[in-house]
């Protein structure tokens, strides 16, 4: 059975918003305590974009993001359906890419997790 499912995935404008899902199975969301979001473009290594902690534990921040996409991206949860956000916003050239979901674990540093599920993957392309 399928894990994770992304979608949202498309074309934009520049300078537009997009907003990606990634709905996890049940089993899936209760082993893990990170969600993240990442990306690779073509001739480009994988880079992760954004984090979230959906542990019981609750810090300060539980998010992180990636420099390149700090103050334009946000990640979010919504606990009832399993499922991860990735609000895109100012989106530039530099984001087009197939944007991948992953669920795994760690602490409250999901940066370092460990990550044990993938998505298929859903491609973002910016237009002019």
């Amino acid at each position: 059975q399928v894990q994770l499912v992304e979608s949202g995935g498309g074309s934009v404008e520049n300078g537009g918003s997009l907003r990606l899902s990634c709905v996890a199975s049940r089993s899936t969301w209760r082993r893990s305590t990170c969600m993240g979001w990442f990306r690779q473009a073509p001739g480009k290594e994988r880079e992760g974009v954004a984090y979230i902690y959906i542990g019981d534990w609750r810090g300060v921040d539980n998010t992180a993001y990636d420099g390149s996409v700090k103050g334009r991206f946000v990640i979010s949860e919504d606990k009832a359906s399993s499922t991860v956000y990735l609000q895109m916003n100012g989106v530039n050239a530099g984001d087009t890419a197939t944007y991948f979901c992953a669920a795994g674990r760690a602490g409250a540093d999901c940066p370092s997790g460990s990550w044990n599920y993938w998505g298929q993957g859903t491609q973002v392309t910016v237009s002019s």
